[in-house]
């Protein structure tokens, strides 16, 4: 049992959530039968080269970014941090204190439990030949820059801001992206509603795959939801290693 389960309380499952709404006009990303290649025999190699300039361009943008009013709160913009290497991205809903202070995304007690989570997969072998930590992974929000008070991304902001992250995903063609939290998760695959109901599934986003688990802030609130999470974690391993 991974370490960042076996120190919680007894495992409990969350209680049931209502069943999510769904607009009528929803619609998958376009499904693009090739996935993306492994990081297994190099295969991404290419990729990586070309995605450092557009990554580098994208934080630069952020960083001078004025779109909507967070830019005049925040201490400095949080564009992302990893690599295109392993073809896994994690995506977050928005900065906290610690990562608006040193401008890295998931570095305070959230980003501390996700590293805990990725050094899981990596010492259980579930995607053998490939190493992951947090410089092989990408890991990003949805919000470049901070709300106040940490409350809640406002429909304006994710609009604004969303283009940022869909520019890196284009750059970075992961093979599974793991949604963070309901934020992402909406955010990608065009849908509201409840982690509970759109977990355990796997979508599609271009040519790669999706999943959906909860947010470990969740998870530092609610011990007993990081059993599910490793669940997901695991499936995204299965998926990683089947086309």
């Amino acid at each position: 049992m991974p370490d960042f389960i076996a120190n919680s309380p007894a495992f409990k499952p969350p209680a049931p959530q209502p069943e999510p709404k769904v607009a009528p006009d929803f619609v998958l990303p376009p499904f693009t039968e090739q996935l993306y290649p492994s990081a297994i025999g190099g295969h991404r190699d290419a990729i990586v080269a070309a995605s450092l300039p557009v990554l580098a361009d994208v934080a630069a943008q952020a960083n001078a970014c004025e779109k909507c009013e967070l830019c005049k709160t925040r201490m400095k913009a949080v564009p992302g941090v990893g690599s295109a290497r392993s073809g896994i991205v994690f995506v977050g809903e928005a900065p906290g204190a610690d990562e608006d202070l040193r401008g890295e995304p998931f570095v305070g007690r959230a980003g501390e439990l996700l590293t805990k989570m990725i050094e899981g997969m990596h010492q259980r072998a579930l995607i053998p030949g490939v190493k992951l930590d947090r410089d092989e992974v990408y890991i990003v929000n949805v919000l470049k820059c901070r709300p106040p008070d940490n409350r809640n991304p406002l429909p304006h902001e994710i609009e604004a801001c969303s283009p940022y992250v869909m520019r890196q995903l284009e750059a970075l063609q992961p093979r599974v992206i793991c949604c963070l939290g309901k934020f992402a998760a909406e955010l990608l695959l065009g849908m509201k509603g409840t982690i509970s109901s759109m977990r355990g599934k796997t979508y599609r986003w271009k040519g790669a795959k999706l999943i959906v688990t909860y947010h470990p802030a969740y998870c530092l609130r609610s011990p007993s939801a990081k059993r599910p999470v490793w669940d997901d974690l695991q499936r995204l391993a299965q998926e990683y290693l089947t086309d």
